[in-house]
C-alpha cells in the first residue's frame, strides 16, 4: 500500500511532466506557475489511495489524478480574479504577476489540459470516468454561481448554503474517491459508498474551514483570522447567526456585512463577539461532527479489508482533526 507521501510525489511528478503546446510561452508559463506553488494536492491523493484499496497497480489512477489537480488549480485561478485575490498560497496569484485577460486564458486552457489528463484513463473505464468528473466540475461552477448569488442575498439559510458547498467543495473530493475506486476495480456499491464517503467529508472539511476563518490560530494554521468576515462572505457561522439572532442582532450583522464598518480588525470584533453571544461556535462544531460520523460510517460499509482501508482512515482524520 502507498502512503500520502508517496502518493503526493507520483502526482507532483506527474504535474511536472504534463506535455504542453509549446507554441506559446506566455499562456502555459502561468499553468506551470500555479502547479508548481504547493498545495495538499489532497483531491488526486484520495483518488489514488481509493484506486489502492483495491488494486496493487496505481498507474493507470496516475494521469487521472493529476488531472483532478488541474481542474482544482484552474478553478482556484479563476476564484482569485472573481474574489479579487492578491495572494494564493503566500504568492501572487496569476493575474496580478501577471494581467487579469493572462489569467482568465491560462485558466481556460487547464480545463482543457484536465481533460486530456482524464483521456489517459484505460478504454474500460474512460466514458464512465469521464462523465463522473465532467459532472463534478459542472457542480463546481453551479456551487459558485450560488456562492456569488448569495453573497448579494440578505438572509440565506442553512439548506441553501449546504448544498452550495456540497456543489462547489464537496462534489469534487467525491468524485475523486468514486473516480480512483472505479479504475482500481471497485464494484458500484462500494464506488458509490466512497462517493458518499467523500461528499460528507467535504462538507466537514469545509464547515471546519468556515470555522478555522473566525477561531482559528493563525500562526498553526497559516491563515488570517476574519478573512471571511472582512470578504462579507455567507459562511456557516453567519448563516446560523442570522437564524438564532434576535431582531436587534440581527440587525447590527445586516450592517456589519453591508459595509457600515470602514476599519476591518473593528468589524471582526464585533462579528466575533455577536456570534460569541449567539453560541455560533458551538452550534457549527455540532453540525461538523454530524457530517464526519455520516462519513465515517459510510467509510465502514466499504467490503474491504480494514488493512487496504488504514491509509484513507489516516488522511481522513488527519484532515477533520484539526483544532480551532
Amino acid at each position: 500500500m502507498y502512503n500520502h507521501s508517496q502518493l503526493k510525489e507520483l502526482v507532483d511528478k506527474a504535474l511536472m511532466n504534463l506535455s504542453y503546446n509549446a507554441e506559446a510561452p506566455r499562456l502555459i508559463d502561468p499553468v506551470k506557475y500555479i502547479l508548481s506553488i504547493g498545495g495538499k494536492r489532497l483531491r488526486p491523493v484520495m483518488s489514488m489511495m481509493a484506486c489502492n484499496m483495491f488494486s496493487d497497480r496505481i498507474n493507470d489512477a496516475v494521469l487521472p489524478a493529476a488531472g483532478l489537480e488541474v481542474f482544482h488549480n484552474f478553478t482556484l485561478v479563476h476564484d482569485d480574479i472573481m474574489d479579487q485575490a492578491s495572494l494564493r498560497r503566500g504568492l501572487a496569484t496569476i493575474h496580478s504577476k501577471w494581467n487579469l485577460n493572462q489569467a482568465i486564458l491560462s485558466g481556460d486552457v487547464m480545463a482543457f489540459i484536465a481533460n486530456e489528463c482524464f483521456f489517459q484513463t484505460p478504454s474500460d473505464n474512460l466514458i464512465r470516468v469521464f462523465r463522473i468528473f465532467n459532472k463534478a466540475a459542472i457542480d463546481v461552477c453551479v456551487g459558485q454561481q450560488l456562492d456569488m448569488d448569495y453573497e448579494k442575498a440578505v438572509i440565506v439559510t442553512q439548506d441553501e448554503y449546504l448544498r452550495m458547498i456540497e456543489l462547489k467543495t464537496a462534489a469534487l473530493i467525491a468524485a475523486s474517491m468514486k473516480i480512483g475506486a472505479l479504475i482500481g476495480g471497485s464494484d458500484d456499491k462500494n464506488a458509490e459508498l466512497l462517493y458518499d464517503f467523500g461528499k460528507n467529508l467535504g462538507l466537514a472539511f469545509q464547515i471546519q474551514d468556515d470555522l478555522l476563518d473566525v477561531w482559528g490560530n493563525s500562526k498553526i494554521f497559516g491563515k488570517k483570522s476574519g478573512g471571511d468576515i472582512t470578504a462579507n462572505k455567507k459562511t456557516l457561522p453567519l448563516v446560523k447567526a442570522m437564524e438564532k439572532a434576535s431582531t436587534a442582532q440581527r440587525k447590527t450583522l445586516q450592517e456589519l456585512f453591508s459595509g457600515s464598518e470602514n476599519d476591518p480588525q473593528i468589524k471582526i470584533r464585533k462579528v466575533i463577539s455577536l456570534f460569541d453571544e449567539l453560541d455560533i461556535k458551538k452550534a457549527t462544531e455540532s453540525l461538523a461532527l454530524e457530517y464526519i460520523d455520516k462519513a465515517f460510517n459510510l467509510f465502514r460499509k466499504v467490503s474491504l479489508d480494514e488493512k487496504r482501508k488504514q491509509e484513507i482512515m489516516i488522511l481522513a482524520t488527519s484532515l477533520i482533526g484539526r483544532e480551532y
